[in-house]
């Protein structure tokens, strides 16, 4: 089982890779321009500014560490692999799965996908919490490309969410203000109770600040304006990071 286990895990990366050329552009359709332009950073009030999305060049470097690590000598039978491996594989595919059916259009179905994919990584966080990292190595592969993973994805379930209803229905400015902070609120009740259950991760923190902070950048800078869900998510930034200092102090553990 921990060889299939390895397999998978390579597999899936490779899956990721072929998705990831996709999304980009390479041999598909720029997410940005796939499901009618409903992605791009101009799309909803909650829409990063396209210089967020860098991130995932940190991700997927980490993703594919993550997968050299496994088949180091030793961490074959690792507990830390045995317990992330399949979730992990699982996360990979899903990336990749989200990746084409933006690119088929079909903006309902990615929402589905991106909140399979947040649950897979909030149960590897939890599996983390379990088993605390062995070294410095361990902790930035592991704990810090899932975390930065999940507190990404979590404001991604977010903008993801409101692109698909932005298709469908039509609601006044004012009200889709109000829903924007909402789903700030609703990022930060998020990494409050995943602080309280799972202990404090700065890589999850960061991950989220990164996001809420280029929605901020996009509102104030790009169509469509709104100062008020510009607000709302620097105030979700400061908070998120604060929230995490006072549950694990300033030591830069992932």
């Amino acid at each position: 089982m921990d060889l299939a286990r390895r397999l998978t895990v390579t597999l899936a990366e490779i899956f990721c890779i072929v998705g990831t050329l996709v999304g980009t552009g390479v041999i598909g359709t720029r997410v940005a321009e796939s499901s009618g332009g409903a992605l791009s950073a101009d799309a909803t009030l909650l829409a990063p500014a396209g210089t967020a999305f860098s991130i995932w060049s940190v991700i997927y470097a980490g993703l594919a560490a993550y997968t050299v690590w496994q088949w180091l000598p030793g961490n074959g039978t690792d507990e830390r692999a045995r317990a992330t491996g399949w979730l992990a594989a699982a996360s990979m595919v899903l990336n990749a799965t989200w990746l084409l059916v933006t690119q088929a259009g079909w903006i309902w179905v990615s929402v589905l996908v991106i909140l399979a994919l947040l649950a897979t990584l909030v149960a590897l966080i939890a599996r983390l919490s379990r088993l605390p990292a062995r070294g410095l190595v361990d902790r930035l592969v592991v704990d810090g490309t899932f975390g930065l993973y999940l507190g990404w994805v979590a404001v991604a379930t977010c903008a993801n969410t409101a692109a698909a209803l932005a298709v469908d229905v039509s609601v006044s400015r004012a009200v889709a203000e109000i829903g924007a902070v909402a789903a700030v609120a609703l990022v930060l009740v998020g990494g409050a109770w995943l602080a309280m259950r799972y202990g404090g991760r700065w890589a999850v923190a960061l991950a989220s600040t990164w996001g809420l902070v280029w929605i901020a950048v996009g509102r104030l800078g790009d169509s469509p304006e709104s100062v008020v869900t510009a607000v709302a998510a620097l105030v979700g930034a400061v908070a998120m990071i604060l929230l995490v200092a006072r549950q694990r102090g300033p030591t830069l553990t992932a």
